[in-house]
């Protein structure tokens, strides 16, 4: 059965009316909103000296460059143009598998010294307020001075090879972990917490009993996805000397040995993509077995 609507009745109009208004000033503050933002664009490229015409001018040489790095592979030769494209495989891989252990080695530590830290660091469980403050200042540094500059003075004190790179990736992780597990730490449930204190449980008992229960699973996705960052923030450690792939392909870049950037690249993100889709998988099993699927 339908109902007949009057559209001459005055209280429809009047409702008809006011959506009518309310859209209006809906859309008003929308295009207000995108002139903002488009103003603000603008002005922030002014500031920055970015030059539109510029890149307009030199943005072919971009696809150029990529187009210059691929090989030139022929079908009745192919295994010898992939054995030539290839060439330094044996030594690539080498490097390869050394990011990869900086990236994993750095991730540690930083997970480590994040998870110790964030405790501190969190609003709800950290009862020294200059402490706290102290403790989240920390974090800040660590993971806003980047982790180039970081390996780029662990260079100059320690000299070339991995360990800048492992202590560079470790510090700006603990920094990152340290702010992302005390987030998690400040949303679990207090019920538990303040049953154990009622016991007169120690604050480590607390933390051990009460708190890392419910963290745990969240923490270790983090960890896993902390790991995919750190292989692809490895794999340019060796533009500074820090170890890994990296230094065969800067090398390669200022040397115009194109076809060495092409092969290194695409061995880089092989094994970025397989690291992504194995920790995806774990980070998915952890999550269904947190909320018992």
């Amino acid at each position: 059965m339908t109902l007949a609507i009057d559209r001459n009745d005055p209280a429809i109009r009047a409702h008809a009316d006011l959506y009518r208004r309310e859209m209006a000033a809906k859309n008003r503050q929308t295009l207000i909103g995108v002139a903002i933002f488009a103003a603000c664009v603008v002005v922030a490229g002014i500031g920055s000296e970015a030059n539109p015409v510029k890149f307009f001018e030199n943005v072919w040489r971009f696809p150029k460059y990529i187009l210059d790095t691929m090989p030139t592979l022929r079908f009745a030769t192919l295994g010898a143009d992939l054995a030539e494209w290839f060439w330094g495989l044996k030594g690539w891989l080498k490097l390869l598998w050394q990011t990869v252990l900086i990236a994993y080695t750095g991730t540690i530590m930083g997970v480590v010294g994040g998870f110790l830290l964030c405790f501190v660091a969190a609003a709800n469980l950290g009862k020294s307020g200059w402490l706290r403050f102290a403790t989240k200042r920390y974090l800040e540094f660590c993971r806003t001075v980047p982790e180039l500059v970081f390996a780029l003075i662990f260079v100059i004190a320690f000299g070339l090879g991995p360990l800048p790179g492992v202590l560079a990736i470790a510090i700006h992780t603990m920094g990152a972990m340290g702010k992302l597990f005390s987030e998690v730490v400040e949303n679990i449930d207090m019920k538990p917490v303040d049953g154990l204190t009622a016991t007169g449980a120690g604050w480590w008992q607390v933390i051990r009993f009460a708190v890392v229960p419910q963290v745990l699973s969240n923490f270790a996705s983090y960890s896993l996805l902390r790991f995919e960052i750190n292989v692809r923030g490895a794999s340019i450690m060796g533009f500074v000397g820090a170890g890994g792939i990296g230094q065969d392909l800067i090398e390669a870049i200022r040397k115009f040995y194109f076809t060495d950037v092409s092969a290194i690249l695409l061995l880089i993100i092989v094994t970025v993509m397989l690291i992504d889709y194995g920790t995806e998988r774990l980070r998915h099993s952890l999550i269904s077995l947190e909320h018992g699927k």
